[in-house]
């Protein structure tokens, strides 16, 4: 995972990481600024998750907030004409 792509990004999409996991604060989420490891740090101190469920979490937020373009729209075939 390339966890720069989301450092980037972390100003528009640290409110929905404040929103899915209430518990962080504006100090955790200036803290973790991105890092997919410090989000794992802080999900385990204010969680109580153990290691390997925290980091699980982590990189599925990251992976899955790395880039919130939508899909490309497809456009149908032209119809055949007669």
């Amino acid at each position: 995972m390339n966890n720069d792509l989301l450092e980037a990004r972390w100003l528009q999409v640290r409110e929905q990481t404040r929103k899915w996991w209430g518990k962080l604060t504006d100090d955790d989420l200036e803290w973790i600024g991105g890092k997919a490891e410090r989000l794992a740090d802080a999900l385990q101190e204010k969680y109580g998750y153990i290691r390997q469920h925290a980091e699980s979490q982590s990189n599925r937020w990251m992976r899955d907030h790395q880039d919130d373009r939508p899909a490309p729209v497809r456009q149908s075939p032209p119809l055949p004409t007669v």
